[in-house]
């Protein structure tokens, strides 16, 4: 006996019940399944606040000296209020002396950068002539997603415009490296097809609220394979009004200068030096000192941090990362070694832009 798949199976018995060509006025959305009917609810609702994203610059041309607009990249974003805020990736407009910005109905507008965060690879644009009426998505929370979860991607890969696909969220907290060379934590992973031009999209859950920004793929030869991030939704609240208000992520600071890591990989020093202190910071207050020139000439290090509370500093991405979770007032403990000595400071934190 020859055995069908249980949805092939039906088909047919609906089928047969037909006499020849089904009515005119059947219903074919009533034979999808509740996840097809789903998805097709979700896009809809979805694809008129997505727009794609273009950029240019200006160069010169070195015989005729006239001005020439060279295309530099394209991506994908979406409508962040109904004002004209669009959010999208840094690395999708990184760079560029123009940007259009094209909604679903095809009309381009021009638009202007508000903010660019390169370490979590997030940019505000505004256009500068918004049009009434512009659809804005639902956020949601990206600590209450799971292995497993159905999640939707809507882009603009390879310029083809409001592209759905559909996966799962593979995994959760990964990692990976901005454009700024930081590290991107918690990063959702997902299968859901991500190519060229998806980036700067929304990463959409089953409700139809946006729960990541579509950033980056892995893939040896370029394309799809199977393994796409996105930047929870949770970061994006969070930088996007610093973003809007100050055009770049605001954190508190000490008023340190740090060795790179590369100098410390090559030195292989444990903790993270500090090169110069600027007068009158926090920093300067509490008592820590940079690099100093010895009796002989030499170069010394001053204090080398090795803690900021409990946690552990050994890279300056560590040191950011933690700053980055306090605030302007904020009272911190700092631990570092200062030749054979463990040292600690009580600092609190300002703004010192």
């Amino acid at each position: 006996m020859l055995l069908l798949p249980a949805t092939l199976s039906a088909l047919l018995v609906a089928t047969a019940c037909w006499s020849s060509d089904p009515p005119p006025e059947t219903d074919y959305l009533s034979f999808a399944t509740d996840d097809e009917a789903n998805t097709t609810e979700v896009f809809s609702a979805a694809s008129p606040a997505v727009v794609f994203v273009t950029s240019s610059e200006l160069r010169r041309n070195l015989f005729s000296l006239n001005i020439l607009e060279i295309p530099r990249g394209a991506g994908s974003g979406f409508i962040w209020d109904e004002n004209g805020l669009i959010v999208t990736n840094y690395h999708v407009v990184a760079g560029a002396d123009r940007l259009t910005v094209t909604l679903q109905d095809q009309t381009e507008h021009k638009a202007e950068i508000v903010g660019l965060a390169p370490e979590r690879d997030l940019a505000v644009l505004r256009l500068l002539d918004p049009p009434d009426n512009l659809i804005t998505l639902p956020l949601g929370d990206s600590s209450d997603l799971s292995v497993g979860r159905k999640v939707l991607a809507i882009g603009n890969p390879f310029g083809l415009d409001t592209t759905l696909t559909v996966g799962v969220v593979s995994a959760l907290g990964r990692e990976i490296q901005s454009p700024s060379n930081r590290r991107i934590r918690n990063v959702i992973q997902t299968d859901a097809a991500i190519n060229p031009g998806n980036s700067g999209g929304p990463l959409l859950n089953s409700l139809g609220q946006l729960i990541g920004v579509n950033t980056a793929i892995y893939s040896p030869s370029g394309a799809s394979a199977g393994i796409g991030f996105a930047i929870p939704v949770n970061t994006v609240k969070e930088s996007v009004p610093q973003l809007i208000a100050y055009g770049k992520i605001m954190r508190p600071t000490l008023g340190l200068e740090l060795a790179s890591d590369r100098w410390m990989k090559r030195y292989r020093v444990e903790g993270v030096p500090i090169v110069r202190v600027v007068r009158g910071s926090p920093a300067d207050r509490a008592g820590l000192i940079g690099a100093y020139r010895g009796s002989r000439g030499e170069l010394r290090l001053g204090d080398v941090i090795t803690h900021i509370d409990d946690a552990e500093i050994r890279s300056t991405d560590d040191y950011l990362t933690t700053m980055e979770q306090h605030e302007v007032g904020d009272e911190i403990e700092i631990r570092t070694r200062r030749d054979d000595s463990e040292l600690s400071y009580t600092v609190t934190l300002t703004d010192m832009r």
